[in-house]
């Protein structure tokens, strides 16, 4: 079986107890088994049991998604995910609870042990700056000149987070914003970092929020976990929430392709039932709601913006090794740099979307980079 591995892994020019940053380390011989057997998910969980190794996991994972690796090994159990992803709506308003749980509430100190000082969760925006804290800023002024937020203007933000994008509109733009949320966690979090600002939070089911008449909306890093048999429902949110000619920016990862899975690994042990869509998906979402006014990719920034969340993250490991074990640590070292992988070989981009409602909506939308 180890025959078989290197001659899979030569085909991206990964040697196994290779010398360079790329090539992996075994330490445990029923590494080779258990990987043939399992796919993605016996490779990420064979890491987090530390039965290999690698000094450049983000090298490597952009080595085997570039020969196109990942599609060698295709066990059952990911086929039977994707047939059930088909037929069932996975992300039901029970199913969305199943990613706040696993993910979202987790320790607050977790995320700010590497998240920037306005806890982005999302891709920064590295065009002028190779410093994080500067990218997420640079991108959260870039949804507000995108949006064209002026003050005292009412903006949604569905999927609000930690409240970032909450306390920058706020206090920069003076706009007056709603964030919705259906993490516990979060939505105390948000409340007591914007306390004293024009902002409130509501916990809600995007598709349960019943409020109207807001000049603007964002969606940021939420979609990811609507799925594709919900993406109508929440532009349909989007729609009846704003206003006439109302825009509405859509900050989402993006694949090539329609699809309806996601990685066995990332599945169970970081987001759950997660889909990243598609471009079809969306246009067929926006349909006779929305005129699509602009659309940019700026996927290489994630990149980086992994990149230094991981750089962060061992940093600041020792404050969180009392809450959390070593396998604990592998398993998120291994999310964020398979991730950064992932987008230094573009398998997965980055995309910003600015809709306006169709009816009243005007010609003459510049777009903003």
């Amino acid at each position: 079986m180890k025959q078989i591995f290197t001659d899979v892994l030569a085909q991206a020019d990964i040697k196994i107890d290779g010398g360079r940053a790329w090539d992996i380390q075994v330490h445990d011989e029923a590494f080779y088994k258990r990987v043939l057997a399992g796919g993605s998910l016996a490779l990420g969980e064979s890491f987090m049991d530390g039965w290999w190794t690698c000094d450049a996991l983000d090298q490597f994972f952009d080595r085997l998604l570039q020969a196109r690796l990942n599609r060698k090994v295709v066990p059952l159990s990911a086929k039977l995910y994707v047939a059930r992803s088909k037929v069932m709506n996975l992300q039901s308003k029970l199913g969305s609870r199943t990613v706040v749980d696993t993910h979202y509430q987790l320790s607050p100190a977790l995320f700010m042990s590497f998240l920037d000082p306005y806890n982005q969760y999302t891709c920064g925006y590295f065009k002028d700056t190779d410093e994080l804290n500067q990218a997420q800023e640079d991108k959260l002024d870039l949804i507000c000149r995108k949006l064209q937020l002026s003050e005292g203007d009412r903006v949604l933000d569905i999927g609000c987070g930690w409240g970032g994008f909450a306390k920058f509109a706020s206090q920069r733009y003076g706009a007056n914003v709603t964030g919705v949320t259906i993490s516990d966690k979060q939505l105390a979090y948000a409340q007591q970092y914007c306390a004293g600002l024009t902002v409130n939070f509501v916990k809600s089911d995007y598709r349960d929020f019943a409020g109207t008449d807001f000049d603007k909306v964002l969606v940021c890093g939420m979609i990811e976990h609507v799925g594709h048999k919900n993406y109508r429902s929440l532009f349909e949110t989007a729609h009846r929430s704003l206003k006439d000619g109302g825009l509405f920016l859509l900050h989402t990862i993006g694949r090539h392709r329609s699809g309806s899975n996601t990685d066995a690994w990332m599945h169970k042990y970081i987001f759950p039932n997660a889909m990243m869509p598609a471009p079809k998906q969306l246009t067929s979402a926006a349909e006779r709601l929305f005129a699509l006014n602009d659309w940019h990719n700026f996927g290489t920034y994630y990149d980086n913006t992994l990149m230094a969340w991981n750089e962060n993250f061992v940093n600041n490991w020792n404050d969180l090794s009392e809450e959390y074990d070593e396998r604990f640590f592998r398993m998120w070292t291994y999310y964020l740099l398979m991730c950064a992988g992932t987008f230094r070989s573009n398998k997965k981009q980055l995309w910003q979307i600015v809709f306006a409602k169709r009816r009243g909506a005007t010609a003459g939308y510049e777009s903003v980079r």
